[in-house]
Protein backbone atom coordinates (compact mmCIF):
# COMPACT_ATOMS: atom_id res chain seq x y z
CA UNK A 1 0.00 0.00 0.00
CA UNK A 2 1.30 3.55 -0.66
CA UNK A 3 1.19 6.85 0.21
CA UNK A 4 -0.94 9.34 -1.54
CA UNK A 5 -0.61 12.86 -2.41
CA UNK A 6 -4.09 13.92 -2.27
CA UNK A 7 -7.17 12.48 -0.38
CA UNK A 8 -9.44 10.39 -2.82
CA UNK A 9 -12.87 10.51 -2.64
CA UNK A 10 -16.33 13.35 -2.10
CA UNK A 11 -15.99 16.24 -0.75
CA UNK A 12 -19.59 18.05 -2.08
CA UNK A 13 -21.79 17.76 0.67
CA UNK A 14 -24.71 16.52 -0.93
CA UNK A 15 -22.84 13.82 -2.59
CA UNK A 16 -21.81 12.95 0.50
CA UNK A 17 -25.26 12.76 1.71
CA UNK A 18 -27.54 11.45 -0.89
CA UNK A 19 -24.49 8.11 -0.64
CA UNK A 20 -23.98 7.84 2.50
CA UNK A 21 -24.77 4.20 2.39
CA UNK A 22 -24.69 2.62 6.20
CA UNK A 23 -23.85 -0.48 7.44
CA UNK A 24 -23.99 -1.80 11.09
CA UNK A 25 -21.60 -4.07 12.21
CA UNK A 26 -22.73 -7.25 13.77
CA UNK A 27 -20.37 -7.48 16.11
CA UNK A 28 -20.65 -4.92 19.39
CA UNK A 29 -17.09 -3.07 20.27
CA UNK A 30 -15.83 -1.64 23.56
CA UNK A 31 -13.93 1.04 24.32
CA UNK A 32 -10.80 0.64 26.48
CA UNK A 33 -8.47 3.12 28.09
CA UNK A 34 -5.30 1.62 28.61
CA UNK A 35 -1.40 2.43 29.19
CA UNK A 36 0.74 3.15 26.54
CA UNK A 37 2.48 -0.57 27.32
CA UNK A 38 -0.36 -2.39 28.03
CA UNK A 39 -2.10 -1.17 24.54
CA UNK A 40 1.39 -3.03 22.99
CA UNK A 41 -0.20 -6.00 24.07
CA UNK A 42 -3.26 -5.45 22.72
CA UNK A 43 -2.68 -3.91 19.38
CA UNK A 44 -3.24 -6.78 17.27
CA UNK A 45 -6.66 -6.71 18.99
CA UNK A 46 -7.29 -2.89 18.02
CA UNK A 47 -9.53 -1.49 15.94
CA UNK A 48 -8.77 1.65 16.33
CA UNK A 49 -5.99 3.15 19.11
CA UNK A 50 -5.75 6.75 20.26
CA UNK A 51 -2.65 7.72 22.00
CA UNK A 52 -3.41 10.80 24.73
CA UNK A 53 -1.10 12.23 27.10
CA UNK A 54 -2.73 10.09 29.80
CA UNK A 55 -2.96 6.61 27.94
CA UNK A 56 -4.27 4.92 24.94
CA UNK A 57 -7.70 4.27 23.83
CA UNK A 58 -8.64 1.14 21.78
CA UNK A 59 -11.49 0.05 20.15
CA UNK A 60 -12.20 -3.74 20.12
CA UNK A 61 -14.82 -6.33 19.23
CA UNK A 62 -16.42 -7.81 22.04
CA UNK A 63 -16.19 -11.56 22.55
CA UNK A 64 -20.63 -13.01 23.25
CA UNK A 65 -19.57 -14.40 26.90
CA UNK A 66 -18.80 -10.64 27.19
CA UNK A 67 -21.89 -9.35 26.02
CA UNK A 68 -24.41 -10.07 28.47
CA UNK A 69 -25.76 -8.14 31.15
CA UNK A 70 -23.69 -5.49 29.72
CA UNK A 71 -25.39 -3.87 26.42
CA UNK A 72 -25.21 -0.19 27.93
CA UNK A 73 -21.30 -0.28 27.67
CA UNK A 74 -21.39 -1.69 24.18
CA UNK A 75 -20.92 0.21 21.30
CA UNK A 76 -22.01 -0.38 17.36
CA UNK A 77 -19.71 0.53 14.43
CA UNK A 78 -22.05 2.02 11.72
CA UNK A 79 -20.14 2.54 8.41
CA UNK A 80 -20.50 4.94 6.02
CA UNK A 81 -19.61 3.50 2.57
CA UNK A 82 -19.46 6.64 0.63
CA UNK A 83 -16.14 6.97 0.18
CA UNK A 84 -15.65 10.41 1.54
CA UNK A 85 -12.57 12.46 1.19
CA UNK A 86 -10.77 13.95 4.37
CA UNK A 87 -10.90 17.22 3.39
CA UNK A 88 -14.85 17.14 3.31
CA UNK A 89 -16.38 19.73 4.95
CA UNK A 90 -19.85 19.13 7.00
CA UNK A 91 -20.36 15.54 6.50
CA UNK A 92 -19.58 14.57 9.94
CA UNK A 93 -21.66 17.65 11.48
CA UNK A 94 -24.78 16.57 9.34
CA UNK A 95 -24.53 12.68 10.78
CA UNK A 96 -24.27 14.35 14.28
CA UNK A 97 -26.52 16.54 14.11
CA UNK A 98 -29.03 13.71 12.99
CA UNK A 99 -28.15 11.43 15.74
CA UNK A 100 -28.53 14.19 18.30
CA UNK A 101 -32.07 15.05 17.06
CA UNK A 102 -33.07 11.66 18.75
CA UNK A 103 -30.64 11.94 21.47
CA UNK A 104 -28.10 9.35 20.40
CA UNK A 105 -25.20 9.93 20.72
CA UNK A 106 -22.18 9.20 18.49
CA UNK A 107 -18.48 8.79 18.73
CA UNK A 108 -17.28 9.32 14.81
CA UNK A 109 -14.11 8.40 13.40
CA UNK A 110 -12.75 9.26 10.06
CA UNK A 111 -10.17 6.96 7.96
CA UNK A 112 -8.53 7.46 4.77
CA UNK A 113 -11.62 6.32 2.87
CA UNK A 114 -14.39 6.24 5.16
CA UNK A 115 -15.73 7.25 8.29
CA UNK A 116 -17.39 5.24 11.25
CA UNK A 117 -19.78 6.11 13.64
CA UNK A 118 -19.88 4.22 16.57
CA UNK A 119 -23.42 4.40 18.59
CA UNK A 120 -24.64 3.23 21.84
CA UNK A 121 -25.41 -0.97 21.01
CA UNK A 122 -28.68 -0.73 22.47
CA UNK A 123 -29.26 2.42 19.80
CA UNK A 124 -28.06 1.01 16.46
CA UNK A 125 -31.49 0.23 14.25
CA UNK A 126 -32.76 4.10 16.15
CA UNK A 127 -29.55 5.29 14.78
CA UNK A 128 -29.29 3.72 11.48
CA UNK A 129 -32.89 4.84 11.11
CA UNK A 130 -32.28 8.22 11.17
CA UNK A 131 -29.26 8.20 9.17
CA UNK A 132 -31.43 6.71 6.58
CA UNK A 133 -33.86 9.70 6.74
CA UNK A 134 -31.02 12.06 6.42
CA UNK A 135 -31.17 14.30 2.84
CA UNK A 136 -28.72 16.56 1.54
Amino acid sequence: MGIAGSAPGLTDLRALLAALDPEIDPVPKRFLHVSHEKARERMADALMMFREAEGTTLIVDVDSDEIAGSERLLWARITLRVQSSLTAVGMMAAVSAALARRGIPCNPVSAFLHDHIFVPWERRDDALDALSHLTP
